[in-house]
């Protein structure tokens, strides 16, 4: 056995949304880190769809932004089409999402971790997980290779124990082309960690040529471009010198595949037909998913194309975006389309789209199952209870989708950095970010199936808007280290300049009534009033027009972050035994005593525990002292 010579601060293991932003987060922290992963070609690969942000995902992406992390960048240097979602909405639900060219996000992603100080890249399979009493301290790889470190972060995406389903034909695999971890599960299963299973599914992608786009509706890119950075002039300025002649840079980020290519790209809606729905009634016997092949749980929120024509007997019609993969392929991804039906039928059922009467699949659609481990056994600092020094992120806790990935990732990151420094973690609480949220309702709640974010989660998504993450998290960034000091003071700036406009406007009269008192009419935006500061950016007007449109209703919301924070800063001492608690409830007493919740807030939301049980417990620890949590 050899082990490597250079000893790390962090080792992560996996290249994925999360792997990346863990990695990258802890160079950027100081800590010597080592990234491995299985082929360092797929590093950032986007295994799906190659879109970032939507409804609650572009919430995280701008968090993760905030705080220091790279997908907001990748993502605006290499997307094809940027859209604002539910803009007809309030702007809590406001959404960023980006279509991207899924080799340049790939490729652009490698190129950032292999040139980040601190950080080394190197190709290998992880096949076991170094341990001693209770302790991470490494790694072994398939060539007999152990590399040592302080902490280790896994995050392994789909690959544990990965199988892939085309019809009845099974094949090992994290993704198609790629091969499955097969022994690591066996690892983490011995140092004591329950594992399940789940499944997750992509559609087919087409050939280009082969669709009739003059039968769908055009889907068009948003001008002037939302995008997703918070650090836009950095965007514009500090990534590359080159500008084009023609003005184009104007608008479009030197370097970016906008820039390249003058322009966005379009999407198109089509849906499926009343022959879809027959085609697949006729077909069922053959999917391996109600023929009972695939045993993992699949995502109740993006269902298989089966699943929607048997669960929604009665709709008509589903629909299908078409989507761009890249501008240097001919590949579109059906978007709403997943199925694991076999290929043979794939082929017949592409052909009853409307529009793809002649469509030809170039990768047939599949689905995957793979383990992941029970959340419920992690610290809310993605610290594992069995084995400390330990941390897991993205789709091994039982999550979908890269952006949840993504804001596991950087946490997990953080958190393994501070672990080497000695330094308590960091736990961002439910009304500071979505990260937060999705974190709180993993370890706290679990989930038995691919767990996606919506806004709904959040009970204070009025304040964990998309616009403001800057605001919540940018300090939070720079006082760990890891957001740039050019950034914070881009940061600084800006919101200096929104609370500079909000005082003129709360002390400039015209006639009876303030300017903030004429902008706070439903019907009056920034730039109709009488008097205005020439120079604002969109960004700052749209900030200070949601400042003073709902102040009512953000205060109200910040009330109740005040009563909420009473309960989530009296803390449960981690050793607490709750057999010393009479009267309570034998299923609150277990649930308790599994999840070891850190607060009473967060004891209150451990489904099976009673609010009764919850008063209970907050009486005992009245009586011996109750303390408050330690902020960091």
């Amino acid at each position: 056995m050899f082990v490597y010579p250079k000893r790390y601060d962090v080792i992560v293991v996996g290249g994925g949304h999360a792997g990346t932003e863990a990695a990258l987060a802890a160079a950027r922290m100081g800590c010597q880190t080592l990234l491995l992963t299985m082929n360092l070609d797929t590093i950032g690969q986007m295994s799906c769809n190659p879109a970032i942000g939507g409804i609650a995902k572009g919430h995280l992406v701008r968090e993760i932004d905030a705080l220091g992390g790279e997908m907001a960048r990748n993502t605006d240097m290499t997307g094809l089409q940027f859209r604002m979602l539910n803009t007809k909405k309030g702007p809590s639900v406001w959404a960023p999402r980006a279509q991207c060219d899924k080799k340049a996000y790939q490729f652009r992603l490698k190129y950032v971790c292999e040139r980040q100080q601190n950080l080394d890249c190197y190709q290998a399979q992880t096949i076991k997980l170094l341990t001693d009493d209770g302790m991470a301290f490494g790694v072994e790889t398939s060539m007999e290779i152990q590399f040592h470190g302080t902490t280790v972060v896994i995050t392994t995406g789909t690959f544990l124990r990965g199988l892939m389903h085309v019809g009845f034909q099974r094949q090992e695999g994290g993704r198609a082309g790629e091969a499955a971890a097969t022994t690591l599960s066996g690892s983490l299963h011995e140092i004591g960690l329950e594992l399940g299973r789940l499944k997750t599914g992509t559609p087919p992608r087409l050939n280009r040529r082969s669709i009739d786009f003059s039968q769908m509706e055009i889907q068009p890119g948003d001008e002037p471009v939302p995008y997703f950075t918070n650090w836009q002039d950095d965007l514009f300025h500090m990534e590359h010198s080159d500008a084009s002649a023609d003005g184009a840079h104007h608008r479009y980020p030197p370097g970016s595949v906008l820039h390249q290519i003058r322009g966005q790209l379009p999407c198109y809606l089509t849906a499926t037909t009343q022959r879809t729905a027959e085609f697949i009634r006729a077909n069922l016997d053959k999917s391996p998913l109600y023929a009972g092949k695939i045993k993992g749980i699949g995502p109740r929120y993006c269902p298989s194309i089966e699943d929607k024509i048997v669960r929604f007997a009665d709709k008509p019609s589903h629909q299908i975006f078409l989507e761009p993969e890249g501008v240097a392929t001919e590949e579109i991804y059906a978007n709403g389309f997943s199925t694991s039906l076999p290929f043979e039928v794939q082929i017949e059922l592409v052909r009853t789209i409307c529009g793809c009467e002649r469509a030809e699949i170039l990768r047939p659609a599949y689905a995957v199952e793979y383990d992941y481990v029970f959340p419920t056994q992690l610290y809310p600092s993605l610290e594992t209870k069995v084995c400390r020094n330990l941390y897991l992120a993205g789709q091994i806790n039982g999550t979908s989708g890269y952006e949840e990935a993504g804001g596991q990732g950087i946490m997990a990151g953080i958190n393994a950095a501070r672990r080497v420094r000695s330094q308590n973690p960091i736990i961002l609480r439910r009304d500071q970010a979505y990260i937060g949220v999705l974190i709180d309702d993993l370890v706290t709640k679990g989930t038995t199936e691919p767990y996606r974010m919506f806004t709904s989660r959040a009970e204070y998504r009025l304040i964990l808007r998309q616009d403001n993450a800057d605001q919540r998290l940018a300090e939070l960034g720079h006082d760990v280290g890891l957001l740039p000091e050019r950034h914070y003071q881009q940061y600084l700036r800006k919101w200096q300049i929104i609370a500079s406009e909000l005082e003129r406007l709360e002390h400039t009269r015209f006639g009876s009534l303030t300017l903030a008192q004429i902008l706070r009419r439903p019907e009056v935006v920034y730039r109709d009033l009488p008097s205005v500061t020439p120079g604002l950016s969109e960004e700052v007007v749209r900030q200070i027009e949601i400042t003073l449109k709902y102040a009512g209703y953000i205060d109200r919301q910040e009330e109740e972050v005040e009563k909420f924070r009473k309960l989530e800063d009296k803390a449960i001492p981690e050793d607490f035994d709750y057999v010393r608690i009479p009267g309570m409830k034998t299923e609150s007493r277990l649930k308790l005593q599994q999840i070891r919740p850190r607060t009473l807030g967060q004891a209150g939301r451990i489904s099976g525990v009673s609010p009764a049980d919850v008063s209970l417990l907050m009486v005992w620890l009245r009586r011996n002292g109750m303390q408050e949590v330690d902020s960091e």
